[in-house]
Order: structure tokens, then C-alpha cells, then sequence
């Protein structure tokens, strides 16, 4: 009597992992939405809402391509180190720099801020504070004049 309660158990063990794993390893139909209803529209994030989401964090637009050559020509005539052939990480500083400046009034603060965000390798604490501020000129000029 034992040994057929010990099969019964086995083959109940075995049969309800089989549901188990099957449950696991299907793969959904290819039309098939997983977590959505067949007639529901997919959604994204609308360009609009990031830019608008952006602007409210303080973050300017990224520049037009000429206005952003004219900035990169910009730093590079303060120095190519700022640059460094690093194009995007340049305007990725830039407009983090405009995001930390837009409520920051006090210029010595700005030149300060701007020492902080554009470092290189061999500049590892920053340019100074006259480079910086005109890194930030060329910054507030081209990337956020508004500020």
C-alpha cells in the first residue's frame, strides 16, 4: 500500500511540474501583447513631453548643428583640452551647466560651477577661474542666453 502511495505522489509531483514548466517555457503567439489588451494602443513618451519635462528641469534644448559648431569652435579657442575631441560629452557639459546656473544669480557662484563641470585629463580639478568664465560665456552665449 505504501509503494503505491509513494507512485501516486510521484507521478502528482511530476505531473504538476510539467504544467509548471510548460507554463514557463511557452512562448506567446507573436501578434500576442503580453499585459495588454489586443485593441489597446502601445505608448510611448511623446517627444514633446521629454522636451517640455527637460525645459522644466532647466535643460535647455541641445543646440542646432551650427549653433553647436560655434560652440565647440568656441571652448576650443579657450583651450582644445576642453574639448578634447569629446564633441558630445562638450555639450552634455554645457547644457548641465546651464540646468545648475539657470536659478544661480551670483556670478562668482557660476564661474565656480562651471570650474566644477568642464575638467580634463590633465585638468582634473578644472581650468581655473578664468578659463571658466569664458567656458561660461561661450556656455550662457550659445547653449542657454537666457539664463
Amino acid at each position: 500500500m505504501r509503494t503505491h502511495h509513494i507512485t501516486l505522489l510521484a507521478a502528482a509531483g511530476l505531473l504538476a511540474l510539467t504544467g509548471c514548466s510548460e507554463a514557463v517555457t511557452s512562448k506567446p503567439k507573436p501578434d500576442a501583447k503580453v499585459g495588454a489588451p489586443p485593441s489597446a494602443p502601445q505608448s510611448s513618451t511623446a517627444p514633446e513631453a521629454l522636451s517640455s519635462a527637460a525645459a522644466a528641469a532647466g535643460i535647455p534644448p541641445s543646440p542646432a548643428p551650427e549653433q553647436r559648431a560655434i560652440y565647440l569652435a568656441a571652448l576650443n579657442k579657450i583651450d582644445p583640452e576642453i574639448v578634447n575631441g569629446k564633441d558630445d560629452k562638450a555639450i552634455s557639459r554645457g547644457l548641465s551647466q546651464c540646468q545648475s546656473m539657470k536659478d544661480q544669480k551670483d556670478p562668482t557662484k557660476r564661474v565656480e560651477s562651471t570650474n566644477r563641470h568642464f575638467i580634463s585629463p590633465n585638468h582634473p580639478d578644472g581650468f581655473g577661474p578664468t578659463k571658466a568664465a569664458f567656458i561660461l560665456a561661450a556656455v550662457q552665449t550659445n547653449l542657454c542666453p537666457t539664463y
